[in-house]
């Protein structure tokens, strides 16, 4: 939401830093390593809680750039070049999480742990980060400098930094923002005033099915606005295409399923069983054309890593400060060194020292190729929009086949373990390389040091990994993951875990719908040449099939909650456009730029704040162990209640960048 500037002004000004390259000021300081990682742990509890409930996560790097702001000002020498090294610390840790999330709570779900393993998870994640940072090095000077790719989180995080004076005022739009997301989850989960979703079904004459439901979050609203209307309406329209299309076709051809009688409890058998795999196809089809589409950035970032590696130590002295990265043969000897983890954590599984030295391999190439993917695809949409997802059961669809016909089937359990944890190291790689290139992007525009930034990001990951396991733990007893039981029937879902867990095992136990996921595979050509035809128009509204895919494999309570979250983007940028037509052009841009962050600001506070407490709630519940937490045995409202509270607040949203806009612009 935040306003940008035209691309080619925008590239002018990457080329001439803020701060001069000759000019050098404390960046790697202890205080901005301690906040930077005490940021990171916070960001990544927040962020694994938020996506293992909504199945989507959003770039943390503005928040953190005004978190950090705010605290350093307290400080007499900080400066803008520190406050991007903590900013860059803490949105690692918060990809971090994304990885994380997606594919290890799969070993939980499937019954294969029974809890997070401490060392085990840490040390896929540590891996996985660590090498996703390395992976991006030669990727900086590719796809930043010479490709010049916009990074529109990176542009907006490297303008909120240069209007410094926004870490004293702006805060308060974040904090509010946070207040709001919490009572609101304390409302619905332990005051239990209103419950979480508002949802209607029915089953007429047992042939035709209909359903209309909404999640009561905020934090999903939230998120709709920050992507904004054209990803939030492609989100919904998968959602569409599931639950308006597909199951009811399904149930007038089908039936309903036998044994299932109330309609809600109908179409989420149907969805769960069935149609959700058609995100699968589509997923694994939208990860391969990405690849199509990036081959000569691959071969350019790769070209600039083989040149770099034979400039050697002594012409990266030469190199100005702001053109020195992490040297490449430190690059090349640090995934030398953290392939052999892997290797042990793959052999624990396989136990076989030739299909775990293939697997490993395998491992390296696809992370560095889908890492490239997740880093280029964030210098287009943003990392909040990266095809993570879609490389990710890609890696796991690919690597349990393979695993298949080496070792057999006779213990699908095991082999569906060894696939998702290939799966695991790839999708922490991917997430950190397309989070970690917008800080990069950041630090280009800024005049920051690479190679201090890079250390900073391996910070951030680290203080993630070790903080992970346990914020995982907690959540698993005090909510649960997967399906909703009677014992815990507030289970988060975990989408894209439970959607890697159903591939991994269907593959070994052979009950993988292939009929859904082909036709999957069919619905995402077709999103692709839609996509090519409005590109060939230049269209502004773009069709990127992993968003249509990520919402054939969600809810529809949980698309319809970004939809309306879109739609709200929209209303704001309707008013700008109104209001631009009454005042002076300069006057109107600086007022809605303002107005913007207050916008962005208000939305990534609702989320941390509901993201929060539930750990909150969940550490509550684990320690009191009292089960649940709930005051009212019965909501208020039938759901009517919360769906007011919900209007209130999209309604103070509004009133608050509209009012904000009103009093800059005075």
């Amino acid at each position: 939401m935040i306003t940008e500037k035209p691309d080619q002004q925008r590239a002018d000004e990457a080329d001439q830093p803020y701060i001069s390259p000759q000019t050098k000021l404390p960046e790697l300081t202890i205080k901005a390593v301690l906040l930077g990682a005490a940021l990171s742990v916070v960001l990544s509890a927040a962020n694994a809680y938020f996506g293992l409930f909504a199945g989507l996560t959003v770039s943390a790097s503005i928040p953190a750039a005004v978190i950090s702001m705010a605290i350093l000002r307290l400080f007499r020498n900080s400066n803008i070049l520190e406050n991007n090294l903590v900013q860059t610390a803490a949105s690692a840790g918060e990809s971090l999480a994304a990885g994380v999330i997606f594919t290890i709570p799969a070993l939980v779900i499937m019954g294969y742990w029974n809890e997070f393993n401490y060392w085990e998870t840490t040390l896929i994640a540590l891996t996985g980060g660590v090498l996703g940072i390395l992976f991006t090095i030669p990727l900086r000077n590719a796809l930043i400098v010479k490709e010049k790719l916009t990074f529109p989180e990176g542009l907006a995080t490297a303008e909120v930094l240069k209007t410094g004076e926004a870490g004293g005022k702006s805060i308060k739009f974040l904090l509010w923002g946070g207040l709001v997301g919490g009572l609101f989850k304390i409302s619905e989960a332990v005051l239990n005033i209103w419950q979480g979703t508002f949802e209607k079904a029915a089953l007429l004459n047992n042939k035709i099915y209909l359903y209309v439901g909404l999640n009561l979050s905020p934090a999903l609203v939230a998120v709709g606005y920050i992507v904004g209307l054209n990803i939030a309406f492609l989100v919904f329209l998968g959602g569409v295409i599931s639950w308006y299309v597909a199951i009811p076709a399904y149930v007038a051809t089908v039936g309903p399923p036998a044994g299932v009688t109330d309609p809600e409890a109908m179409g989420i058998t149907i969805w769960s069983g069935q149609i959700r795999y058609l995100g699968v196809g589509a997923m694994v089809v939208g990860g391969l054309w990405a690849l199509i589409n990036l081959r000569s950035s691959l071969s350019t970032a790769l070209k600039s890593g083989v040149e770099a590696f034979k400039a050697g130590s002594d012409q990266l002295k030469n190199r100005l400060r702001t053109e020195m990265d992490t040297p490449m043969s430190w690059v090349l000897i640090g995934i030398g060194v953290l392939i052999v983890p892997v290797f042990v954590i793959y052999l624990r599984e396989i136990e076989q020292v030739t299909i775990t030295g293939l697997m490993a391999v395998i491992m390296v190439i696809a992370g560095f190729l889908f890492s490239a993917v997740a880093g280029y695809m964030a210098g287009l949409v943003g990392s909040s929009n990266n095809p993570i997802s879609g490389v990710t059961i890609a890696t796991i669809l690919a690597s349990a086949l393979l695993l298949a016909a080496l070792m057999g089937t006779a213990d699908p359990g095991r082999g569906a373990a060894a696939a998702i944890l290939v799966g695991a190291v790839v999708c922490c790689a991917a997430a950190i390389a397309g989070d970690n290139m917008q800080d990069l992007k950041a630090g280009y525009i800024l005049g920051a040091t690479p190679y201090k930034q890079q250390v900073m990001q391996v910070v951030g990951v680290a203080a993630g990994a070790f903080a992970i396991a346990p914020v995982l733990n907690y959540l698993l007893l005090g909510y649960g993951m997967g399906a909703p039981t009677d014992a815990q029937p507030n289970a988060l879902a975990a989408p894209q875990a439970t959607l890697m867990q159903s591939v991994a095992v269907g593959i070994f136990g052979g009950g993988l719908p292939w009929n859904m996921v082909a036709i999957g595979a069919v619905i995402a050509a077709v999103v692709i040449a839609i996509d090519v035809r409005l590109e060939k128009k230049k269209s502004n509204f773009r069709m990127p099939v992993l968003a249509v895919a990520v919402g054939i494999y969600l809810p529809l309570e949980l698309d319809t909650s970004i939809f309306i979250g879109g739609l709200l983007a929209w209303a704001v940028n309707k008013y700008f456009k109104r209001q631009s037509v009454n005042g002076a052009s300069e006057s109107h841009a600086l007022s809605q730029d303002k107005a913007g962050k207050a916008g962005l600001l208000l939305a990534s506070g609702l989320i941390t704040g509901e993201a929060l407490m539930g750990i909150l709630i969940a550490v509550g519940i684990v320690v009191s162990d009292l089960g649940q937490l709930q005051v009212f045995e019965q909501p208020i409202g039938d759901g009517y209640l919360g769906l007011a509270m919900l209007g209130l607040v999209i309604f103070g949203i509004y009133w608050a960048i509209t009012r904000t806009y009103q009093q800059e612009k005075k």
